[in-house]
């Protein structure tokens, strides 16, 4: 970051119709930054907010080892839950753009087979846990659950049976993610929390409302789930 001053002049001005010129104030210099990659001057940077993280304290080693397992799982399929509100989003730009009804289908169709083509043969490789939990992340990440989004795509009728296939392996794409309710969920944030400060993961907001501070100091206070160390 590059760090520069530039003068701002006062405009001097006189009266037409006084001889004396009127007071003259001094030259005012104020403190402006560029941010590198930014061609806007800025008088001050605006900070993210920064979580303070405490380190985890477990009861035992298999609480430990659980939740070592479950940031393995977490920390690899995020990326695609990312991906699919990504594409939600861009998708769902384009259709507002597109008139036709014809089109709009039509585009759809691009869409979703550039993501099979592109995805399907990893998420086939994913267990049956990380698939659920890519479940909860896709709902983390867009507010709306896998079955919604594939209703909402192809069919409702499609929707049910893509469901149904799914609960055969114990993974249902009705799945919500709930931190508030569910201490899997809440570790899961956490785990995320941490990645994205670590930068392990890009950080994307999600679209569910919840305070992780305020779900934090609930969970550590829980004698069921892993407690932070003061």
């Amino acid at each position: 970051m590059k760090k520069l001053f530039l003068p701002l002049l006062l405009v001097l001005s006189f009266s037409a119709f006084s001889q004396e010129p009127e007071p003259v104030e001094d030259t005012l210099y104020k403190e402006y930054m560029f941010i590198e990659g930014d061609s806007i001057a800025r008088k001050h940077i605006d900070l993210d907010e920064v979580l303070v993280l405490g380190k985890i304290k477990f009861d035992n080693d298999l609480e430990r080892r659980k939740y070592l397992i479950l940031r393995r799982k977490t920390l690899k399929v995020y990326p695609y839950a990312k991906l699919a509100s990504e594409r939600l989003v861009e998708l769902n730009s384009r259709l507002d753009q597109i008139k036709s009804r014809r089109d709009r289908k039509r585009y759809t169709k691009i869409v979703q087979h550039y993501i099979e083509d592109q995805f399907s043969a990893e998420l086939k490789k994913l267990t049956r846990t990380e698939g659920q939990i890519l479940v909860k992340l896709i709902h983390r990440q867009t507010g709306t659950t896998a079955f919604d989004l594939v209703r909402e795509l192809k069919s409702g009728w499609r929707a049910f049976w893509y469901n149904t296939t799914a609960s055969f392996f114990d993974i249902s794409l009705k799945e919500e993610y709930d931190p508030e309710k569910n201490q899997e969920d809440y570790l899961i944030e956490d785990i995320l929390q941490r990645a994205f400060q670590k930068r392990q993961l890009q950080r994307q907001p999600s679209a569910l409302d919840f305070n992780f501070l305020e779900l934090s100091n609930k969970w550590s206070s829980s004698s069921k789930s892993p407690k932070k160390a003061s």
